[in-house]
């Protein structure tokens, strides 16, 4: 099989751009010390053969950006993502498959997602900035004193050591966190609207669905597990890592519940299932039949009024029969079988939280794609990964 051989002249033009240090594809170094004669040659054959050549070299120079370190993974508009963060951060995805190993190939695959999660971070961050929409010391701090509040000063130090983060690692996430959320609201949930029309034509199209073939329990959810994760998916990164800190924490919880506390800030702040806390623990409309089909948790929640919240239940692994976490549950409201109307509030808030959550994901979607788009990107831990599995 022949070689591809790149003309002299474009090799000469590549060392100039690249350095002595450049070598050709075959291995061999390229032109490390150019004269006037070679330069002038180079540039003849250049022009003579631009259609062919500029285009080999300009792919070429694509291949070298210039040295980096070792501890950066990427870059984002110049600013050096560290290898040390991805390294924590995917740490901190593996510990929610405990007692999985990943074989070599699936966790390349997963530290490549997670450099891409911190590259469209930071792309964000970066927008965030220019918009002067950064999180405050003051707004970090604040923040800093919720996530603490459950805890004492000591029950929090051992938090930090069973989660392998440093106090400066908690308040460079809550800035993070803070800065993406004040560029979201301001770009895209202040930019959604749902008309009383959108919210008819939906019900219209859709009525079949509120239609309640029995009783609805609208619950929410306040639940603390011992199951490892360092993404628990509240606003504060607040995580339980043993069954004695998980019924130390729900106990706080309820404590302060019991003293007046708002049962959604609670939730949104230190509850631990990602799917709930969120939206306050709101766990949407669960169906009477479903409730019973747990017989502990049914009877709590079935005595509840509207108002009203149960005592801690603990939440028991069907198979090891031992607890695996905590839960207190707040019924919202009870909905009786029957077919519910347009006219009803609660129809028309459910309709159009509904579109608005839909309509806002889709433009988060597109805002990022477009960040993304004018960022300049560069992935050293994709072409790592390339280099080395592409033999």
């Amino acid at each position: 099989m022949g070689r591809l051989r790149v003309p002299h002249g474009a090799k000469a033009a590549i060392a100039m751009q690249c350095g002595p240090g450049w070598r050709d594809m075959s291995g061999r170094p390229g032109v490390v010390a150019v004269n006037h004669k070679e330069t002038a040659s180079g540039r003849r054959a250049l022009q003579g053969r631009s259609l062919g050549v500029l285009p080999f070299a300009l792919l070429l120079f694509g291949g070298c950006n210039g040295t980096h370190s070792a501890d950066v993974v990427a870059t984002v508009n110049g600013h050096a993502i560290m290898r040390a963060d991805m390294d924590r951060m995917y740490q901190a995805q593996l510990g929610q498959a405990a007692g999985q190993q990943p074989s070599p190939e699936q966790a390349d695959s997963l530290r490549l997602s997670v450099v891409h999660e911190l590259i469209d971070e930071e792309i964000v961050e970066q927008k965030a900035a220019k918009m002067n929409l950064t999180a405050t010391q003051e707004e970090v701090d604040a923040k800093l004193i919720e996530m603490k509040a459950p805890y004492t000063d000591a029950q929090f130090a051992e938090q930090l050591q069973a989660s392998g983060r440093t106090l400066d690692d908690v308040k460079h996430d809550l800035r993070r966190s803070l800065t993406i959320d004040k560029l979201l609201n301001k770009e895209i949930n202040s930019k959604v609207t749902v008309s009383d029309s959108d919210v008819t034509d939906y019900f219209n199209q859709h009525k079949a669905e509120f239609d309640l073939i029995e009783a609805q329990y609208h619950l929410a959810e306040i639940v603390v597990t011992s199951i490892p994760s360092q993404q628990p998916g509240n606003l504060q990164g607040s995580k339980a890592t043993t069954d004695s800190e998980a019924r130390k924490k729900i106990q706080a919880l309820k404590n302060r519940l019991d003293s007046g506390e708002d049962f959604g800030t609670i939730a949104m702040n230190f509850s631990e299932d990602p799917n709930t806390a969120s939206s306050g623990g709101d766990r949407g409309f669960v169906p009477e039949s479903q409730l019973r089909s747990d017989p502990e948790v049914g009877a709590a929640i079935l005595k509840l009024k509207p108002g009203e919240m149960t005592d801690i239940i603990p939440l028991i692994d069907p198979q090891s029969k031992k607890p695996v976490g905590y839960a207190i549950y707040k019924l919202l409201e009870r909905e009786p079988a029957g077919q519910r109307e347009i006219s009803d509030p609660v129809v028309q808030q459910h309709i159009r939280q509904l579109l608005h959550d839909g309509r806002a994901q889709l433009l988060k979607n597109a805002y990022f794609e477009i960040l993304r788009d004018q960022a300049k990107v560069e992935n050293f831990f994709a072409e790592e990964i390339f280099k080395n599995d592409a033999k």
